[in-house]
């Protein structure tokens, strides 16, 4: 990977991190149809980034770093804002901030002590990933336009993002004690 810091995908990444702010008043401010629409574009820019970067040919160190970050900061500040509006409750959204933060520590500690080692994301953490952002996605969904299918839909996801963040969690710290205990 180069070092370049001002590729396109790079630049396209700040401009989600942009986004972040925007969407967050929208939701705090209940402003819902507003809010999806910037979720969307968010959305947009997150697959935009990632195919020009390979098309492009212009993967980055940089990138690397800073697209999981966009994403992470993205759906933390989610499930805060979506918790303090009652659009989910706060259980989950402490379990989903209590692995993001059980993951960047144990990050932060294995930088430390061994240097930067790839740990690329299992099928499980995708997966959380994947329903994480589906959770926020349908309950701004429905608190933009009221359905009733939808509402539901978004209530049992809460559930399914529950038992996918525990799971992936001990997961999580499962495999990074076998990796660090080979090393």
């Amino acid at each position: 990977m180069k070092v370049r810091i001002w590729t396109v995908p790079n630049q396209i990444t700040f401009l989600r991190l942009g986004f972040l702010p925007f969407f967050l008043i929208l939701i705090l401010y209940e402003e819902y149809r507003w809010a999806l629409l910037v979720l969307v574009c968010a959305a947009l820019t997150d697959a935009v980034d990632g195919l020009l970067a390979r098309r492009l040919d212009q993967k980055s160190a940089l990138g690397a770093y800073l697209d999981p970050i966009a994403d992470k900061l993205l759906l933390s500040s989610s499930f805060v804002a979506l918790a303090m509006e009652k659009k989910i409750p706060w259980w989950l959204a402490i379990f989903v901030l209590s692995r993001d933060v059980l993951m960047l520590v144990v990050a932060a500690v294995i930088l430390v002590i061994q240097g930067y080692r790839p740990f690329p994301p299992s099928l499980l953490g995708k997966s959380t990933t994947f329903f994480e952002i589906a959770l926020v996605f349908f309950t701004v969904l429905a608190a933009a336009y009221a359905n009733e299918r939808v509402g539901l839909l978004a209530h049992y996801l809460g559930y399914t993002v529950a038992a996918l963040v525990i799971t992936s969690g001990f997961h999580y710290c499962f495999v990074v004690a076998r990796r660090l205990h080979m090393t």
